[in-house]
């Protein structure tokens, strides 16, 4: 298959998908290897559509539906073994982590991906950072991060606040 056949299905897929789709997934699909579709995401992405890349796997960004969800940013710090409880935390109380964010000396801003919306994407998460043996990027500021959280409406995002607060998950300067 031409590369740029290859691409458009790519893109075509994207579109299609309810949930992230991942290289290797794709990969598959079009009898390629996931370096190939890595590379391929990365031309796409060169030509101005808007992909992301999540833990799950490749997002396509669709400017046709506003975001009508609340969207806050948060200060947390904690270590590896209070993750977990982070997580639950947000997500048992209407929240969805959209990223993680931390201030590096040299690179400035550096942002991952987290899309967690519920305890079932947490565990996956929490899985994968284990059987990796992978590092939070939080381990690069002493545990001291940002999230970007969405949900429906101040009032949640209250109730998530009060609860970080309550297990002393919230960054205080």
């Amino acid at each position: 298959m031409e590369p740029i056949k290859r691409r458009n299905k790519i893109v075509a897929a994207l579109q299609k998908a309810k949930e992230p789709i991942s290289a290797s997934v794709l990969a598959k699909k079009l009898a390629v290897s996931r370096q190939i579709i890595v590379g391929d995401v990365a031309l796409i992405r060169a030509t101005g559509i808007d992909i992301t890349a999540t833990p799950k796997g490749y997002v396509l960004n669709s400017k046709e539906s506003p975001d009508d969800r609340y969207i806050r940013k948060i200060a947390c710090v904690h270590q590896l073994d209070e993750t977990q409880k982070e997580l639950y935390a947000i997500v048992d109380n209407g929240g969805e982590l959209l990223d993680v964010i931390v201030e590096h000396p040299v690179y400035g801003e550096l942002k991952g991906q987290l899309n967690i919306g519920s305890r079932h994407d947490a565990d996956q998460f929490l899985q994968k950072i284990t059987s990796l043996k992978a590092n939070l990027l939080s381990g690069l500021t002493k545990g001291i991060h940002l999230h970007t959280i969405a949900c429906k409406d101040e009032f949640v995002f209250n109730k998530i606040i009060q609860q970080l607060s309550s297990e002393n998950l919230l960054y205080q300067d």
